[in-house]
Formats: structure tokens, C-alpha cells, sequence
């Protein structure tokens, strides 16, 4: 699956590796990376249910 947004997660799953020893950074960008994912799947449901292109 050539899923950009996969690619994206994995690149930041390796950053998260990286920065791992910054425990509040790293749960920091845990929380941002969780928060943009939801907001973008709930875009997502939003878009297929409704008819309009908004």
C-alpha cells in the first residue's frame, strides 16, 4: 500500500525513536501527531457522508 499518509506515520514513529530519551517531547509530539490524525480521519468520514465538495 503506497499510502503517503503511511509513510508520513512511519517517518514519525522514527522520530519518535530518536527523541525517545526526551520523555515530555516525545509525548508532546505524541499527542500533536494522535490529535492531526483524528482531526484527518474525522475530515475524512465528514467528506464521505456528505454529498457537497466543501
Amino acid at each position: 500500500m503506497k499510502n503517503p499518509l503511511w509513510t508520513l506515520f512511519l517517518l514519525v514513529a522514527l522520530l519518535m525513536v530518536v527523541i525517545a530519551p526526551f520523555s515530555a517531547l516525545a509525548m508532546l509530539m505524541l499527542f500533536m501527531v494522535a490529535s492531526v490524525f483524528v482531526w484527518a480521519f474525522w475530515t475524512f468520514i465528514q467528506t464521505l457522508f456528505s454529498n457537497d465538495a466543501t
